[in-house]
């Protein structure tokens, strides 16, 4: 069955989105933000996976961001000032929705990671089955510094990309990577000059969508069921225990200290 689109491509504000060529380019464009994510970035990034999924025109997906970052994450600021997180335990909560559309796209996704990609971005930048990266990129699982854990990207999607050991190093510590140790790493297949990033991304998206349609939807359920299995389980342990976090005085202290420019103290309550 297919899942409808929440916010029609038409309707964007936080993203643009267009289709060229069956290549469709998702560029998040809050760059007075750095890209980073309000809920609605995130209902629409959510809404043109699932767009671009559900489209039989589209063979590839490009994601990007608009100069000077890729997305930084969650806009910390907007989400601690809106609408309060519910905290009310449940016995079950779905994985998040923006995630699950980007995993769950059916054709091929490139991401052409531009700047900075930490946070959630980095979660981004893990859901796309290849990443370029420009000179400027730098990435970091920074979750930990917040007092939180990472989504499905970093638990699952990480270690298979750079292996169990190195994963555990960037999750634990949060340290942020340049883009010659992403790609020394694996985590990136190619590193180009910042101007150079978008048409390289472009030439293989084309050279991806000259092929079978059918084929190549196959071809992508087929290497996720080999090499990442299924995300659901793991995305719903996830949020269950990023909402417990949410209530922790480490998570609001590693927000303060984020927003007061300084070193977080944890006390582990």
């Amino acid at each position: 069955m297919t899942v409808q689109p929440k916010i029609s491509p038409i309707d964007f504000k936080c993203l643009k989105y267009d289709v060229t060529d069956h290549v469709a380019v998702v560029t998040l464009n809050r760059p007075e933000r750095r890209n980073a994510l309000n809920r609605r970035a995130y209902d629409e990034v959510e809404s043109a996976f699932r767009a671009a999924s559900g489209d039989n025109e589209v063979r590839c997906v490009v994601v990007t961001g608009a100069d000077p970052a890729f997305c930084a994450g969650e806009d910390v600021k907007e989400m601690m000032t809106g609408e309060k997180r519910a905290t009310t335990p449940v016995v079950h909560r779905p994985p998040t929705p923006a995630a699950m559309a980007a995993l769950e796209c059916q054709v091929p996704v490139i991401a052409a990671v531009n700047g900075s990609a930490v946070g959630w971005g980095m979660e981004l930048a893990l859901y796309a089955d290849i990443r370029l990266a420009s000179e400027r990129a730098s990435f970091a699982e920074l979750f930990i510094r917040r007092g939180l854990i990472c989504d499905v990207g970093g638990l699952l999607r990480l270690p298979a990309i750079v292996g169990p050991a190195k994963a555990a190093e960037l999750l634990y510590t949060g340290d942020v990577i340049d883009a010659r140790e992403a790609a020394r790493i694996g985590l990136v297949g190619e590193v180009t000059a910042h101007g150079d990033l978008m048409t390289k991304a472009m030439g293989l998206a084309a050279r991806i969508a000259r092929n079978s349609p059918l084929a190549l939807r196959f071809m992508k359920e087929g290497l996720r069921r080999a090499t990442h299995g299924d995300p659901r389980e793991a995305g719903s342990w996830a949020i269950e225990v990023i909402y417990k976090l949410f209530d922790t005085e480490d998570h609001h202290e590693g927000v303060r200290s984020f927003l007061e420019k300084r070193e977080p103290v944890f006390t582990g309550r």
